[in-house]
């Protein structure tokens, strides 16, 4: 099937995420999603689309459906129990003057 402006029909490509490390950063950071055929052009995709002005030294690119994450609703259950460990925060512990950085 053919549509004059959409061109020749194609199966769906999968969802790529898109996280980049920044020149000054130590993390990756998700910047965004795109489709691809493949991880290849998913990568070569993404340095294009988000890496244009320098701004990364990495870009990994992960398919959608291999992000596992929880949901907002879950939000209690997975993070209130550590609110009631209190020895898990550096204010708890006394920091030694000579310390620039916790």
């Amino acid at each position: 099937m053919s549509d004059r402006t959409t061109g020749p029909a194609r199966p769906e490509w999968p969802l790529y995420e898109v996280f980049v490390r920044g020149k000054r950063g130590l993390n990756h950071v998700h910047v965004g999603s795109l489709h691809a055929p493949d991880d290849e052009m998913a990568l070569h995709n993404a340095r294009n689309l988000y890496t244009r002005r320098n701004e990364g030294v990495s870009i990994w690119v992960v398919p959608a459906d291999a992000v596992t994450a929880s949901s907002p609703d879950e939000k209690d259950p997975y993070f209130e129990p550590s609110g009631d460990k209190v020895y898990r925060h550096p204010t708890f512990y006394p920091i030694p003057e000579d310390v620039p950085h916790i």
